[in-house]
């Protein structure tokens, strides 16, 4: 039995990860961000399990990070500050927690002999398209702060590779929802308005396209990439090969929702318009002839299930739909 870590575990994919891969039969040190509070986030949603650890701490400790690697075999590095809002108020702690801490978690990796390394990537830094679909070969463009925080994780992930020959893989995942997703997201914005009976949902932009991916599919993506040997060194698109645009996708939540809410433009919603990523939709190729990687579940399928989750009481609680969260 396989031991790995996923670094933020308590976070919306990273608890999905933790779940799936239990599922699969891995042992799971889950780290959790510290707090006083002694709250694992997302991860209080996991029944109790034999094969998980919980420990809590930050990654931008290189101590911390070299006591929890220890006795693994894969890392999953999910840990890192997400929101692209709120990178353009606080760039320094993008830098701190995603680029130091990422070289933390590969020091601390390496000297502890772990065998292989997958990284969190993000389609943000391939900016807006300049060809369609996008492979891993498009260029770089770091179009907001968090964007260039994650190209500067990433090329510090491929120089451990290639200066060490350290056995890390970049796992690229396109947007990404479900159910725990947080309210930053357009998809939960839009979801806990409605589910609480707005009937003028406030959005930005509503004429960017995205490739979207039920979370899953994207876990699933992360999986099939550990698990093959064809993969080390890489970088891997994970994706469906499909684009709508968030007009488009709210009309279709209103249908799934039964909803005769519409949307109303919010200003502060709005991206500087340089950095405004206007058009995205993956080239899942590399992944699928790496990896024999599928996508199961249509966005349609997908988003009845993040609906049903979100309309939940007990879950729709969680969520502010009255305060814009950078």
């Amino acid at each position: 039995m396989k031991k790995v870590l996923v670094t933020g575990a308590d976070g919306f994919i990273g608890s999905h990860l933790t779940e799936e891969l239990l599922k699969s039969g891995y042992k799971v040190r889950a780290l959790s961000y510290y707090n006083s509070f002694n709250y694992w986030g997302w991860l209080e949603e996991i029944k109790d399990n034999d094969n998980l650890e919980i420990v809590t701490g930050d990654v931008r400790d290189p101590n911390l990070c070299r006591n929890i690697t220890k006795d693994i075999d894969i890392v999953f590095h999910l840990a890192a500050l997400i929101a692209i809002p709120y990178s353009y108020i606080a760039p320094d702690s993008y830098v701190d927690t995603n680029i130091k801490g990422t070289l933390n978690m590969l020091q601390a990796a390496r000297d502890n002999n772990v065998k292989k390394f997958i990284h969190t990537s993000t389609s943000e830094v391939y900016g807006t398209a300049q060809y369609v679909p996008i492979d891993e070969k498009h260029p770089l463009q770091p179009q907001s702060p968090y964007s260039a925080s994650k190209i500067g994780a990433d090329s510090i992930a491929l120089s451990f590779f290639n200066s060490f020959s350290f056995p890390v893989t970049i796992a690229r995942p396109f947007n990404t929802y479900g159910p725990r997703q947080s309210a930053r997201a357009v998809i939960p914005t839009i979801i806990s308005q409605m589910a609480n009976g707005k009937k003028q949902i406030k959005l930005g932009d509503t004429t960017p396209t995205r490739d979207f991916n039920f979370v899953k599919d994207t876990c699933q993506g992360f999986i099939k990439i550990a698990e093959s040997e064809n993969t080390i060194g890489e970088i891997i698109n994970i994706g469906s090969n499909t684009e709508i645009s968030i007009g488009d996708l709210f009309n279709l939540i209103k249908k799934i929702m039964n909803s005769d809410a519409e949307f109303i433009t919010d200003k502060q919603r709005i991206r500087p318009e340089n950095s405004e990523v206007y058009r995205l939709v993956c080239d899942n190729t590399k992944i699928k002839n790496l990896t024999g990687y599928e996508p199961k579940y249509s966005l349609e399928e997908g988003l009845m299930i993040t609906c049903e989750w979100f309309t939940d009481k007990e879950n729709l609680k969680k969520y502010k739909d009255n305060i814009y969260n950078v």
